[in-house]
């Protein structure tokens, strides 16, 4: 389907270069076979920041070729740009003219571009996920999928209903919660399993830096055409689109207090609030407390901000009976784990440290999705990843209503906050609209039902 509001992106003439098969009498190369290409094809859904960045860990792979072979958007200047980025970085392995698509029915092409030996990068707003995956799991062909993988109830339960059939495909399914394949994280959850620093007593996460991506949006512009198409391009502002920017930028943090503590929280209470917002029109609160209780009663207490001019952390602690962990410490990578005697970060407490520099999971997650797919080992992220967006909602529900959320409150929630989303193009009304000054509505605790969760 063509975009009515912008042209057609003028088609750009690409490179080609053959992949030569290399035989060797007598020697056994992997994943290589006979009288077949092997190339890993990749179409691109959603070239937004995070598809370029995963887009590059895909072309990255070592081993037979991988090639981009298609891309769509319902945002010109994002293909393009993140098109022009590819090009200039993997020259020989991007193959996508005549397979550029714009438009809301675009993954359908693009996903029509890779068969069942290759995988599409589904990187556009989460309320899409279930959507493209759906007609991931009809074609039968490998996804990743960047977190959050669901923003609410329904779609929490249609993403686990659609898993069940892309698990009897036997298909690869990744999920972008790369913090799960560090190997720095990955050692540090051996030795707490192994009891060396005790039980978990307590679990902290914090994200509190300033403003960042579209958290906080302005008013639209009166040039803009489309009000779906704004909120769109501003996605963190909007909940319907991502859940916020509680659901989108601190689902790592939760979800790494949930490796450290093997489960997910069933429980959530939270605070939150929106200060010096000026003429921002978002539906975003500027900080956020959550405190999760886990199935043994074990604490997890999250701290999310986004304001200028405060103190800054982005990491993960656990405290044990018998010493603190440092389970990242420097945003997503390196995380610099670590283990101290004892509950004070004092030098001479040090009992461990994962050695530097580390592997790039963002790199390590893409490794093992294509590994899998090459050598047809089964291999499913998506309970795990809708489970870790569950939560995340759960407690952003918490804050924005001021109530006690349980996990079964969030799963069997019956209000959608974009309905419809899968009949949705450049002419449909936004899910959510503004009023005749420009804003939007903000969940306001205690006042549940003039919020995005009304109660039923």
């Amino acid at each position: 389907m063509k975009d009515p509001l912008h042209p057609e992106p003028s088609r750009r003439q690409f490179i080609k270069t053959a992949a030569v098969a290399s035989v060797l009498a007598g020697v056994k190369l992997p994943y290589v076979f006979a009288a077949e290409d092997n190339t890993t094809k990749v179409a691109l859904v959603g070239c937004g920041g995070r598809g370029g960045g995963a887009a590059q860990n895909a072309l990255s792979v070592s081993g037979p070729p991988v090639k981009l072979v298609a891309v769509a958007d319902v945002v010109e200047s994002k293909l393009k740009g993140t098109l022009n980025i590819l090009n200039t970085k993997f020259p020989n392995q991007i193959d996508t003219k005549d397979r550029e698509f714009l438009g809301f029915d675009g993954y359908k092409h693009a996903m029509e571009a890779v068969d069942k030996n290759g995988v599409v990068i589904l990187t556009t707003p989460p309320a899409f996920r279930w959507v493209h995956f759906k007609n991931a799991i009809d074609r039968g062909i490998n996804v990743f999928m960047e977190k959050p993988v669901c923003t609410d109830g329904p779609s929490a339960r249609r993403m686990f209903a659609l898993n069940e059939e892309a698990k009897k495909k036997n298909l690869k399914v990744g999920v972008g919660l790369m913090c799960r394949h560090c190997k720095a994280r990955q050692a540090t959850v051996e030795k707490v399993r192994n009891g060396e620093v005790g039980d978990i007593l307590l679990i902290r996460a914090y994200r509190q830096q300033g403003p960042i991506a579209s958290f906080r949006t302005k008013r639209m512009p009166a040039d803009e055409k489309s009000e779906v198409i704004y909120q769109i391009k501003n996605f963190h502002s909007f909940l319907w689109a991502s859940g916020g920017c509680f659901s989108d930028f601190n689902i790592h943090g939760i979800d790494e207090g949930c490796m450290i503590k093997g489960d997910f929280p069933i429980e959530a209470k939270a605070s939150g609030g929106r200060h010096y917002r000026e003429d921002y029109v978002d539906q975003n609160f500027d900080s956020y407390a959550v405190e999760y209780t886990f199935p043994d009663g074990t604490k997890m207490n999250f701290e999310g901000r986004t304001i200028n001019g405060c103190n800054s952390e982005f990491a993960c602690y656990a405290h044990g009976t018998k010493g603190l962990v440092v389970f990242s410490r420097a945003s997503h990578t390196p995380a610099k784990s670590a283990i101290f005697k004892g509950q004070k970060f004092a030098s001479e407490d040090l009992v461990w440290s994962f050695p530097q520099p580390e592997p790039n999971p963002y790199q390590l997650e893409w490794d093992a999705l294509v590994d899998a797919i090459r050598t047809n080992t089964p291999y499913n992220e998506v309970d795990r990843g809708v489970k870790a967006s569950l939560v995340t909602a759960m407690g952003r529900m918490a804050a924005h209503t001021g109530q006690k959320i349980s996990y079964d409150d969030a799963l069997n929630w019956q209000h959608e906050m974009a309905p419809d989303v899968d009949k949705m193009d450049y002419n449909s009304p936004a899910p959510v609209r503004a009023d005749a000054d420009g804003k939007y509505p903000v969940p306001q605790p205690g006042i549940s039902t003039k919020s995005e969760y009304p109660i039923s």
